[in-house]
């Protein structure tokens, strides 16, 4: 089949999950919004397309990048929600302390999100996360330091790890980009 699915075949799903996973309901969302509980169930369901300023306050209201909300990218009907081709993947996240990620699981709609990470060198997370989330990363190339709870990690290629409720804070001080896959239980993105 070469008929291609609409480019937000999946944002409603993906809204809805991200608003589950963050405990919210459709009335706290709605209300945020300024918008009523039937809008936002129908943009939920794919029936409603919202706008530009839409998104940019339901992205806020998530806590999500806007580009997360953008980057659905047309698949052929029979791949979609099944296969992401490499130059298909969605990036998520800002770059901004030099992380580069990637959205490996078609959509956010399953119990758990993979996540394809590039830590760029002589980069570092300068807050610590503390997510209410299951992690486990596999490191495929380069090296990171891993700082998890009160404990200090080196990890490099081969090399996995698990944070689990915990606050943890990454660096690559090293001269070459560390790559790594995340499984990540709830999406929080």
């Amino acid at each position: 089949m070469n008929s291609q699915a609409p480019q937000s075949a999946t944002l409603g799903a993906d809204l809805r999950a991200l608003r589950k996973a963050r405990g919210l309901t459709l009335t706290e969302i709605a209300t945020r919004l300024d918008r009523s509980v039937g809008w936002l169930s129908q943009v939920e369901r794919d029936l409603s397309e919202p706008s530009i300023s839409d998104l940019r306050q339901i992205a806020e209201c998530l806590g999500v990048p806007m580009s997360m909300l953008f980057a659905h990218s047309a698949a052929p009907a029979n791949e979609l929600g099944y296969v992401v081709r490499a130059g298909s993947r969605r990036p998520m996240g800002s770059g901004e302390e030099g992380l580069i990620e990637e959205l490996l699981s078609p959509d956010l709609t399953d119990d758990f999100e993979m996540v394809h990470s590039t830590f760029e060198p002589n980069s570092r997370m300068q807050t610590p996360a503390n997510r209410p989330t299951q992690e486990v990363g596999y490191m495929i190339s380069g090296r990171l330091n891993l700082t998890i709870g009160s404990r200090e990690f080196l990890v490099g290629p081969g090399d996995s790890f698990r944070i689990k409720h915990e606050p943890y804070q990454w660096a690559n001080p090293y001269e070459e980009p560390a790559v790594a896959i995340w499984v990540i239980a709830p999406p929080v993105y």
